[in-house]
């Protein structure tokens, strides 16, 4: 596994100008550093104060094939349901679509440190975390 400080600068600056769409009944983009009022709303829903987006896609930046990020991300999805979490799809995106999006999650209800565990375990450099302050931020795996 890599560590944290190994990550090459310009793929933590990719991780931060990444669009994180949430694919919810009213879809919206998660802005790191921003407020999101999408998330202030399914918060009420949901009775949650905590959410992560998460994708099982490119373990360590490792660009896989279609297929075989499908595969990882239907194992994610087995363990989000397993643990009885509540999710909503969505993908994360470079602005410019220079790379391909990749699909993910959003987990409601997930703590910060079982957010990081899940990271570590499918070989994530990071994962979106936010707590009731609905604000997204970046938080780095190593």
């Amino acid at each position: 596994m890599k560590s944290v400080s190994a990550l090459n600068p310009e793929l933590i600056k990719a991780y931060q100008s990444a669009e994180y769409h949430v694919m919810s009944a009213k879809p919206f983009i998660l802005e790191l550093g921003k407020r999101s009022e999408g998330l202030v709303d399914l918060a009420k829903r949901f009775k949650v104060e905590c959410f992560t987006f998460i994708t099982a896609y490119n373990p360590y930046s490792e660009v896989l094939s279609d297929k075989e990020n499908a595969k990882r991300n239907g194992q994610l999805k087995q363990e989000l349901d397993r643990l009885g979490l509540t999710i909503v799809i969505g993908y994360g995106q470079d602005p410019e679509m220079t790379r391909k999006k990749e699909d993910g999650f959003v987990v409601f209800g997930l703590g910060l440190d079982a957010a990081k565990e899940l990271g570590v375990k499918f070989q994530q450099n990071a994962i979106v975390w936010c707590g009731a302050d609905a604000v997204p931020n970046l938080v780095l795996l190593g």
